[in-house]
């Protein structure tokens, strides 16, 4: 069973940057397309970026030019660097791996403004 582990969120302040990770465990991670979901307070659940098997990406319009989603087969582990952060971005991050439909326990992330 494939488990995913987020790390990396915190606070920062609007117009700062951090860079979030997705560890997987199991193996096939290289087989999985990954996404970043995020979930706002009062807030449904939305997807926010994804990245295929072959490196193919596709983001949110409110995140195509201030985030990247990338993916390290070597290390099991998909990111999501976020730059000129904002406060309408203030979530809990997820990431889910589409092969099996797992889902990480999610990290923090607040934009004080």
């Amino acid at each position: 069973q494939v488990q995913l582990v987020e790390s990396g969120g915190g606070l920062v302040q609007a117009g700062g940057s951090l860079r979030l990770s997705c560890a997987a465990s199991g193996s096939g991670f290289s087989s999985a397309a990954m996404a970043w979901y995020r979930q706002a307070p009062g807030k449904q659940r939305e997807w926010v970026a994804s990245i295929t098997v072959g490196g193919s990406t596709n983001y949110v319009d409110s995140a195509k030019t201030r985030f990247t989603i990338s993916r390290d087969n070597a290390k099991n582990t998909v990111y999501l660097q976020m730059n000129r952060l904002k406060p309408e971005d203030t979530a809990v991050y997820y990431c889910r791996d589409y092969r099996v439909g797992s889902w990480g326990q999610g990290t923090q992330v607040t934009v004080s403004s």
